[in-house]
């Protein structure tokens, strides 16, 4: 099935972190690549809070040549690979407050045949239920750091609205002290395709509390 999406505006990316990485469930992760066209919805996100946050690359204001990104405007594409793995985040925060929204797992919708191609040989519910398997299985790479998410050919559209969400603690931050405990990860209650982490804290609520 093949759809007809519009980016949603650089508006949509101005709001507090925490907010954007609730308002990011339900909505559609899009890369338009040469092999085709392949889409998601976001059901799992993580929030990282920048300076104040020993879990964030940009902790202490660290400022590098991968952290850079994560100084501009939001709405930014903020790639980086960990374990050989490429993983994808939306830089958040005003500009020069480096904050970003890492996406941990998306609901496979779009070019299906692409999607099992790149991820030969896992059962669908195990296309996407990861950050790095996600990016296999779009084709986002690390030649997209920093592009913008309101331009093609990587962009999120618009998709649905959950009915309920959850939230719970980060995963994989074990050595980061009390930032380990802070219920910054968010995902849309029930899905099947949300990472397989523990999901402490489980906190039921709407999208918009």
């Amino acid at each position: 099935m093949e759809l007809s999406h519009l980016p949603l505006p650089i508006e949509f990316y101005h709001r507090p972190t925490l907010d954007l990485a609730k308002l990011l469930l339900g909505c559609l992760l899009v890369n338009e690549t040469a092999e085709g066209v392949a889409a998601g919805y976001i059901v799992e996100t993580e929030a990282y809070m920048g300076a104040g946050d020993r879990a964030a690359h940009s902790f202490g204001n660290r400022r590098t040549r991968r952290t850079e990104v994560m100084f501009a405007e939001p709405g930014r594409v903020y790639t980086f690979t960990m374990h050989r793995h490429t993983l994808i985040n939306v830089v958040s925060g005003a500009a020069d407050v480096p904050e970003a929204i890492l996406i941990r797992a998306l609901d496979p919708v779009e070019g299906l045949d692409l999607i099992d191609e790149r991820r030969a040989g896992r059962k669908r519910s195990e296309w996407m239920n990861g950050p790095g398997k996600l990016t296999e299985a779009l084709g986002i790479t690390m030649k997209d750091y920093g592009r913008k998410f309101t331009e093609r050919p990587l962009y999120i559209a618009s998709g649905y609205m959950p009915e309920k969400i959850s939230c719970g603690p980060r995963i994989g931050i074990e050595n980061t002290g009390e930032a380990r405990f802070r219920p910054w990860r968010f995902w849309v209650t029930g899905n099947t395709n949300v990472s397989k982490g523990k999901k402490l804290l489980h906190i039921e609520e709407n999208r918009f509390s």
